[in-house]
C-alpha cells in the first residue's frame, strides 16, 4: 500500500462494544472521550459505515472477529492473559488467580476481557484475603476497558506491505498496541506480515502516519507522536526500502489537533482537504536516506511546498475547511477534515460537516456522508474509525 487514495479493498474496523459501556462520567476523561457515547445508537452508526464501505467494494474486518480467530491459537491465548494482567496493579496473589481464570476461558471470553476490561467485582472469586480487592471500589477496574478501539488507525498503520505497530502515548491507550500485536502475529491472514515499526520503540500514532505518495511519507509531531517517534520511523520505511522521503510535521499539542489526520487528509492524487489556519502556518522538516545508513534532514519550509517537492508535484491543491473562521473552528473539531478515501477523488466523511462537504464537491470530489453524532464523542471521523489493509497502486 503506497498512498492514502488509491482504490481501498481492505480495511480494518473495530465495531463499538461493551468497552464502551464502562464509560461514566467519572472516568470518560482519562479514557479520552469528550462525552458518553449512546452506545446503541454508535453500533448503528458504525454498521451504516461498514455497509457504505462494503458498498464500493471494500471487504471489512472487523476486530473483534480477528482478534477471537488469532486467540484460538494457544500461543495467542497465553499472551493475551499476560497482556491483560497486570501484577502491579493487583499483586501477586490476585493476579495468579486471575490470570489461572483467564487461562481457562476460550478465545471469545479472553477476546471480551481484552477488549471491555473487568471490575473487581467481575474477579473470580478466590480464597484468602486481598487487600488490593478490599481497598478497592468493586467498580474499580482490574482490567482496564479500552474504548478508543474504535479508532483502529491509531494503533496500526501498513506502510507498503508492512505494518507499523504503533506506540501510543496515553495511557489508556497502551494496551491496544498488545491486541494488535496478537492479530498481526497469529491470525492466518497477517501473521506472515514483516513488521515496518515495533509497539516498544519511541512514541508514533498512525493517525500521525500519511502515504502523500508511492515513496513519500508524512509523519506528524505533536500531542501523540514524538520527534523520536517520527526519526526512528522514517529510519526503518528507508533501512526497509519503503519510502525515499519522509517529511515530518510539527502540529499543535492540544485535544482539537492531537494528530495530523485532525488536520488535513487527502481526497485525491493531488488534493487534501485541510483547516484553513493551518495552511500558511504547517511547517515540515524533510528526512531522506544518506545511502550509509543515517539521515539528512533539511528545513523547516512550509508543508505543502515540502510535500509537492517530495511528491514530484508543482503543488497540492488545497480544500478548506469551511469558509469563515468560526464555521472552519467549528468543522475542524467535528472532524471535517478527517476524511477517509475509497479510491481517488472519493470519501468518505461526516454528514453534519455540511460546508466543507459541499466544498469538496465543488472541487469534484465524492463525498458519500456518514452519520455520527454517538462516533465522534472520541474526537474522530471516518479515517480514524479506518485501518486500509490493502489498496490498490493510485
Amino acid at each position: 500500500m503506497d498512498s492514502e487514495v488509491g482504490p481501498l479493498r481492505a480495511v480494518l474496523l473495530h465495531r463499538p462494544g461493551n468497552e464502551l459501556k464502562r464509560l461514566t462520567p467519572r472516568n470518560n476523561d482519562q479514557l479520552l472521550f469528550d462525552s458518553i457515547p449512546w452506545v446503541d445508537r454508535a453500533q448503528q452508526e458504525h454498521d451504516a459505515f461498514a455497509d457504505v464501505l462494503r458498498g464500493r467494494g471494500v471487504e471489512v474486518l472487523l476486530l473483534a472477529d480477528v482478534l477471537r480467530t488469532a486467540l484460538e491459537d494457544q500461543r495467542a491465548h497465553a499472551a493475551g492473559v499476560h497482556a491483560a494482567v497486570d501484577d502491579r496493579r493487583l499483586g501477586v496473589d490476585l493476579a495468579d488467580s486471575l490470570r489461572s481464570h483467564l487461562s481457562g476461558v476460550d478465545a471469545h471470553t479472553l477476546a471480551e476481557v481484552l477488549m471491555a476490561g473487568m471490575t473487581f467485582e467481575e474477579l473470580p472469586s478466590a480464597e484468602g484475603a486481598s487487600l488490593v480487592r478490599m481497598m478497592h471500589d468493586p467498580r474499580d477496574f482490574a482490567v482496564d476497558p479500552l474504548p478508543n478501539l474504535l479508532f483502529t488507525r491509531d494503533s496500526s498503520a501498513w506502510i507498503g506491505d508492512r505494518v507499523a505497530i504503533s506506540s501510543l502515548t496515553m495511557p489508556a491507550r497502551r494496551r491496544e498496541t498488545a491486541l494488535l500485536d496478537l492479530v498481526y502475529a497469529y491470525h492466518p491472514r497477517f501473521r506472515h506480515a514483516d513488521r515496518a515499526y515495533g509497539a516498544h520503540s519511541a512514541p508514533i500514532e498512525g493517525g500521525d502516519v500519511m502515504l502523500l505518495a508511492s515513496g513519500v511519507v508524512a509523519i506528524g509531531v505533536g500531542e501523540r507522536t514524538t520527534p523520536a517517534g517520527a526519526e526512528s520511523l522514517a529510519r526503518s520505511v528507508f533501512a526497509d526500502g519503503l519510502a525515499h522521503t519522509v517529511v515530518a510535521v510539527p502540529i499543535e499539542q492540544s485535544r482539537a489537533t492531537m494528530h495530523l489526520d485532525t488536520v488535513c487528509t487527502m481526497v485525491d492524487v493531488d488534493a487534501v482537504v485541510m483547516y484553513p489556519l493551518a495552511r500558511d502556518s504547517l511547517t515540515a522538516f524533510t528526512l531522506q536516506p544518506t545511502g550509509d545508513g543515517g539521515v539528512k534532514v533539511a528545513g523547516p519550509t512550509p508543508f505543502l511546498e515540502a510535500a509537492a517537492i517530495a511528491m514530484g508535484i508543482d503543488r497540492l491543491r488545497v480544500i478548506d475547511t469551511g469558509l469563515d473562521p468560526v464555521t472552519a473552528e467549528r468543522e475542524q473539531w467535528d472532524d471535517g477534515n478527517n476524511t477517509l478515501a475509497l479510491a481517488p477523488g472519493v470519501v468518505v466523511g461526516y454528514e453534519r460537516n455540511a460546508e466543507t462537504n459541499e466544498r469538496l464537491t465543488e472541487a469534484g470530489i465524492e463525498v458519500l456522508p456518514i452519520t455520527g453524532s454517538e462516533l465522534g464523542s472520541g474526537r474522530g471521523g471516518p479515517r480514524c474509525m479506518s485501518c486500509p489493509v490493502r489498496r490498490d497502486p493510485q
